[in-house]
């Protein structure tokens, strides 16, 4: 079984994670996805979510491509998660381009286009128009 693996803070989901989501899973078998709990985004990223993690936790795991959701509590846990969780591809948004080419000696990093015209931040800027 090829497993499959990405980090993200999934707030307000919408169309673009959907993409993201549907693009890894399609790199293997089993998709994980460590989500960012409320503490790393506030102390470590500065980053208020609107919904609370076990929320955002529980969207995730509705979704079809999604076969296990894990915390995401700090920056340097990727290595930790790889291995421990047998991980072949990591997968990232190609906005963090070369971010994570530090796991290459365990496993594939791939970094996928972003679906251009959706983004967190433009929904939150738009909803304060």
């Amino acid at each position: 079984m090829k497993k499959v693996i990405t980090y993200g803070t999934f707030d307000l989901l919408h169309y673009g994670h959907i993409n993201l989501l549907r693009r890894a899973k399609a790199l293997g078998d089993y998709l994980i996805v460590a989500l960012s709990t409320d503490e790393f985004n506030w102390d470590q990223k500065q980053k208020k979510c609107y919904f609370p993690y076990e929320q955002r936790k529980q969207l995730l795991e509705a979704i079809r491509y999604v076969d296990l959701v894990i915390p995401e509590n700090n920056w340097d846990q990727k290595a930790a998660d790889v291995r421990e969780f047998r991980v072949d591809t990591f997968v990232m948004g190609n906005d963090w381009q070369g971010k994570f080419d530090f796991l290459k000696p365990y496993c594939d990093v791939v970094y996928l286009p972003r679906t251009p015209e959706i983004s967190t931040t433009q929904i939150k800027h738009d909803l304060r128009r």
